[in-house]
């Protein structure tokens, strides 16, 4: 678009960083939902069809109940330490949520704590990513002015959805073609870790400095 040649090459940069670390944020965040079928079977124990919906339910909706915590908690980080260390610890944090189920034993071996676990995991996962998306917007807004701010903040938004079709195709090859799902977790879990230690490239806001 030729809107974008009225940025500068760092301009471009920082955008783009963000968009990456976004996009492997929700398909992070998204992959555990695209193939819950399946991991539900692993981690929670077998119980009359009731429960084992509610438990099952519990684990899909604390990723939700938390975003709001989750956006207040990073935007006082983000408004006190900074939006720059705000996007990267983020990011790091959904690196590290997913290589820890990428790694977890499943109920058969270490029984109920692999239930707990995967729980924490989801609920920290939900508490990352809004304020993953919004520290990325903020950064944006303040790093651009109109009318070039308003598409690269919307790309933002774009990003977050294409990461979630991404999950969606992986958990196909997943449930349908035998992919290993830990495999699944490992791979985003180590572009995410590349995508936070990319980050740190970033520089500070104007506006926040």
């Amino acid at each position: 678009m030729g809107i974008f040649k009225l940025l500068s090459c760092e301009q471009k940069e920082s955008i783009g960083l963000l968009q990456v670390g976004t996009f492997l944020e929700y398909f992070d965040l998204m992959l555990y939902v695209h193939i819950a079928v399946l991991l539900n079977e692993l981690f929670f124990p077998e119980t009359d069809p009731h429960t084992a919906a509610l438990l099952a339910a519990f684990a899909f909706c604390s990723t939700y109940l938390m975003r709001p915590f989750g956006a207040l908690i990073f935007g006082y980080i983000g408004d006190n330490v900074g939006r720059k260390a705000t996007v990267v610890l983020t990011t790091m944090i959904m690196s590290m949520c997913c290589i820890i189920m990428a790694n977890l034993p499943t109920y058969e071996q270490i029984g109920i704590a692999a239930t707990w676990i995967v729980t924490i995991c989801r609920i920290v996962q939900g508490f990352s990513s809004m304020g993953e998306v919004m520290s990325a917007q903020v950064y944006v807004t303040e790093s651009t002015e109109p009318p070039v701010q308003y598409p690269a903040v919307a790309f933002i938004t774009a990003a977050s959805a294409a990461g979630g079709v991404a999950a969606l195709g992986v958990a196909a090859l997943v449930t349908t073609s035998g992919f290993d799902w830990r495999s699944a977790f490992w791979m985003g879990a180590i572009i995410a870790l590349i995508g936070s230690m990319a980050r740190t490239r970033l520089r500070e806001t104007p506006e926040f400095i």
